[in-house]
């Protein structure tokens, strides 16, 4: 098993990186709460990782913290729930927000994530219950948007495509990406805050699961 895997950072893409490790390049699949927090390609990179071998392939997944690696390894043992599931679980909730979740019994948050039906979610709520206890908290944050206006020419039309796209990866009907989006660089917008790919894409989850 490769519990752990130090490189440097050759490129990032929705929910995959490249990894250089003494010239072998590792193809790593990454939820998007890794991927914000990464350098920039040519940075070293360290990761916790967990290795999947199946008859067709050998997948690598990696996490920038290890709780996170030791929640996906709580999920793919649940019944209906793999690795692509998993990653999107972990793209759309931190470890904080899926037990205030599970906490409050909240199946709606959790069947808006992608390929989340009412059944994996009771699922989740029931088995991961006694598992997260540590992490829950009194606080849970959520970002409201009721914003109408109209974009701006300074939105950066690339940042909003590129964030659209991620949500597309992660499962999300693209009618319902673009809104959330759109939404999001509102907001944004509004409050003279730069429009950034990772931002937009982690306050458009945020929104679609709170």
């Amino acid at each position: 098993m490769i519990g752990r895997i130090k490189g440097i950072l050759l490129d990032k893409q929705v929910n995959q990186i490249l990894l250089d490790v003494s010239g072998l390049a590792y193809e790593i699949e990454v939820p998007m709460s890794t991927l914000f927090q990464l350098p920039e390609t040519g940075r070293e990179t360290i990761l916790h990782t967990h290795l999947v071998v199946r008859e067709d392939a050998q997948l690598l997944y990696g996490f920038f913290e290890g709780h996170e690696r030791t929640l996906f390894r709580l999920l793919i043992k649940l019944n209906g729930v793999g690795p692509k599931m998993a990653l999107g679980i972990l793209s759309g909730l931190n470890i904080r927000e899926l037990a205030e979740c599970v906490r409050h019994n909240d199946l709606n948050a959790l069947v808006r994530l992608p390929g989340v039906g009412k059944k994996t979610a009771e699922r989740l709520i029931i088995e991961l219950r006694d598992k997260l206890e540590d992490w829950y908290s009194e606080e849970n944050e959520s970002v409201h948007d009721g914003t109408s206006a109209q974009l701006s020419g300074q939105t950066n039309s690339r940042s909003l495509r590129e964030a659209e796209d991620a949500l597309i990866a992660l499962g999300y009907k693209p009618q319902d990406a673009s809104k959330a989006i759109n939404q999001v660089a509102l907001k944004l917008e509004s409050e003279g805050q730069e429009i950034e790919t990772s931002l937009l894409v982690r306050l458009a989850l945020k929104g679609m699961t709170g």
